[in-house]
């Protein structure tokens, strides 16, 4: 299977669990095509090309260099999703502050991926000593609120219009949650 290829997935029983694994280099052609099509079709990402293969590789080494995890949740053995923590800023004091980013299949959306792959994010940042995690939502978009007020976060702050893509103003808003 082309990892944009994903209406094979439509055959497997629903009942299927999920693993949430670290993601390897050999992943990221699969985290590369599931990104492209939030970019392409979604405001969940203030992104307005997708990147290349080679420029996601390079995003991988990143958070794999700064010892952040950078996981994937494979069912029957496809990438369904990735996710992973950044440091929230660059300066030295947001050292212990991550960001969280999560992308899921549409096709698999609603299934409980996003919220195995988030738990795992929280406990290794968690395990790695960080303080806090911040995850900023663009646009409106009621999975990721519901998703993240589910494990635990709390509203910190709204940007109305802080990025432009597809023709519109879109907000910014920013939740946190404690870790330690």
């Amino acid at each position: 299977m082309t990892p944009s290829t994903f209406a094979e997935l439509d055959l497997l029983p629903r009942a299927a669990q999920c693993v949430v694994r670290p993601s390897i280099a050999e992943d990221v052609p699969y985290i590369t095509a599931i990104y492209a099509r939030f970019v392409e079709t979604s405001t969940a990402t203030f992104e307005i090309s997708a990147p290349s293969e080679s420029e996601m590789l390079k995003r991988w080494q990143i958070v794999q260099d700064r010892d952040l995890p950078f996981l994937v949740a494979e069912l029957e053995g496809y990438i369904v999703g990735y996710c992973y923590a950044s440091q929230f800023r660059v300066r030295e004091g947001y050292r212990f502050t991550v960001e969280d980013s999560i992308y899921v299949r549409p096709d698999c959306i609603g299934h409980g991926v996003g919220k195995a792959l988030l738990a795992a994010l929280i406990s290794e940042c968690r395990d790695k000593g960080c303080h806090s995690m911040v995850a900023c939502i663009c646009g409106i978009n009621i999975a990721s609120v519901s998703l993240h007020t589910s494990m635990g976060f709390k509203v910190a702050g709204l940007l109305p219009e802080a990025g432009f893509k597809f023709g519109e103003w879109l907000r910014l808003l920013i939740m946190q949650r404690q870790l330690q």
